[in-house]
């Protein structure tokens, strides 16, 4: 016959027992950090000439606006590594982005980047805000039909981006002639499913102009990100396990 525990005795077990599972938990979570850290380097202090990275020039078809390095974005404040509204790339994206901003021009239209490289720092910058559910003050610019406690779950945030790899930009065109950007159905870093490069929820001449975008992009090398009509990547990017963090300056 089974013995059962005094109910003192029997509440003490449990305890310890939920100690040993909350142990365990700590051990694989642990265990997961550390070998994602083994898998993905994170370089510190690399300087931009020997590690291949070369600033994006302004000029009459190339325009920025860097709005990380300002209030103007979804968290609302400046992210830390933009300590200057510069534009970095790898030298093979920024080679590859010639040839786009060339043909482009024979099309009348020009080029404005909004983000490139983008240090590890200002990703978990990211993670910690996305952490942060009191903090919804640009909610109705950027995310109104998202709820914030669902951004890492639909893919809005994350804790890597290609983009700290320095050969992925986010960029539109405008118009030569005028400097008006082309109408793309919704604004830079919108997180919803209007934004997505083939969605239908926006009007024919809206996809057209994605479309040519894509186009332009896909002709020199740059792969598309479904979710995100302004995100593009070098195909054969030149560190593509390597999640850089120097600052941006």
């Amino acid at each position: 016959m089974c013995k059962v525990p005094a109910p003192n005795r029997a509440r003490r077990l449990l305890i310890s027992w939920e100690n040993v599972l909350s142990f365990i938990k700590r051990v694989a979570v642990l265990g997961m950090l550390t070998l994602l850290g083994a898998c993905q380097s994170i370089d510190q202090k690399q300087p931009l000439s020997q590690e291949g990275f070369t600033e994006l020039k302004t000029g009459d078809s190339v325009q920025t606006e860097v709005r990380y390095f300002s209030s103007e974005n979804f968290v609302g404040e400046v992210i830390d590594g933009y300590q200057a509204p510069v534009v970095y790339l790898t030298r093979a994206a920024h080679e590859a982005l010639q040839n786009v901003i060339e043909e482009a021009e024979s099309l009348g239209y020009g080029i404005k980047v909004f983000d490139a490289y983008r240090p590890q720092q200002a990703v978990d910058h990211f993670v910690r805000w996305a952490g942060d559910l009191t903090d919804v003050r640009m909610k109705a610019q950027y995310y109104p039909a998202v709820e914030k406690q669902y951004l890492f779950r639909d893919g809005y945030i994350a804790s890597r981006s290609g983009h700290s790899r320095g050969s992925t930009l986010d960029l539109t065109l405008f118009d030569l002639s005028t400097g008006v950007e082309l109408d793309m159905g919704t604004a830079w870093d919108f997180f919803d499913l209007s934004s997505w490069s083939e969605s239908r929820a926006v009007t024919i001449q809206q996809q057209s102009n994605r479309g040519l975008l894509r186009t332009l992009m896909g002709r020199h090398g740059f792969q598309p990100l479904r979710e995100e009509w302004w995100h593009f990547t070098l195909e054969n990017e030149p560190y593509p396990e390597t999640y850089f963090n120097f600052p941006i300056r």
